[in-house]
């Protein structure tokens, strides 16, 4: 959809492709779409591929406002080694037997890491520590400690597995921070003989599909014919689709737009929400947050 002045205003899912860093696509994109004002959310690894949601326009101030939806993936993985990166894009520093892990034995184990377990950050990631990304202290050799967080495995499934070379695929379902590499060098840990992830491929995330996905090569061909891109660009309020709606006319809607807090006593709305879409006679304004102790309703966030 456009917004102001034309400019491109909503989200647009990319399938990320391989050897690109999230911000690399944003790069590309600013080229292609002709704008500036576009950001990510869900930062995925260069190796990885799959779904990337990009915003575009006012759209931006929602990146790091997302609801915690779930993420889903689709990994590889081989039994046997260890890496300093925990996949196969660094240093091999040990190789271990794997004989004798069998499917059976990989499957029993997989279940240990089903719902909330506990997850030590890598080094190779962008968790900062006294105001340094961990991968900055990785890449001059420098490990420190990293306290374990906690999240969540809704499901785990074996997809694939060649005992004979250790190698396979699992589908994963999880919540928002989970390290798929880690929660592969976890299991291989477990297992005694250790492993590294060695593809991924985001299938799911904000809700929408690898089917929902538009590649870079689509929207340079988009670009190079001079067509439009609309079509490929969702309303920002499809992301927040599980959140309650409030619908807004005349003086209610005039007196949202310049800040002021209405009374929720005047208000339509599921009173028992804590995060609500707002919407005016004919567009999407914002989010919302009702203030029950003071009987208001606080803005979140504006996006028109």
């Amino acid at each position: 959809m456009a917004g102001v002045n034309g400019e491109l205003c909503g989200l647009i899912c990319v399938n990320k492709p391989a050897g690109f860093t999230s911000f690399d696509v944003v790069a590309k994109m600013r080229g292609i779409l002709k704008m500036k004002r576009l950001g990510h959310g869900g930062t995925l690894d260069p190796m990885a591929t799959g779904v990337l949601p990009v915003f575009a326009g006012k759209a931006t101030k929602a990146c790091d406002m997302l609801p915690d939806r779930d993420k889903s993936y689709l990994a590889g993985f081989r039994l046997g080694a260890r890496s300093d990166t925990q996949d196969n894009t660094g240093i091999i520093s040990e190789t271990e037997n794997f004989s004798g892990i069998a499917e059976e034995q990989l499957r029993k184990e997989m279940k240990n890491f089903r719902g909330k377990i506990m997850q030590l950050p890598p080094m190779y990631s962008a968790v900062s520590v006294n105001g340094k990304r961990l991968y900055e202290l990785a890449r001059k050799g420098i490990e420190v400690e990293r306290e374990p967080r906690e999240t969540e495995i809704y499901s785990l499934e074996l997809t694939e597995y060649d005992e004979s070379s250790g190698t396979g695929k699992f589908s994963v379902s999880c919540s928002k921070g989970t390290y798929i590499r880690t929660l592969i060098n976890d299991i291989g840990d477990a297992l005694g003989c250790g492993g590294i992830m060695t593809s991924l491929v985001r299938t799911a995330a904000c809700g929408y599909k690898l089917s929902d996905c538009v590649t870079i090569e689509q929207l340079q061909e988009i670009s190079d014919n001079g067509g439009d891109f609309s079509p490929f660009v969702r309303p920002l309020e499809k992301v927040f689709g599980d959140i309650p709606e409030l619908h807004l006319k005349g003086a209610q809607e005039r007196m949202y737009r310049c800040g002021i807090k209405l009374d929720l006593d005047k208000l339509k709305f599921d009173k028992s929400a804590r995060r609500i879409k707002v919407f005016g006679e004919s567009e999407f304004l914002g989010t919302a947050v009702p203030d029950t102790e003071n009987g208001i309703l606080r803005i979140e966030k504006n996006f028109y």
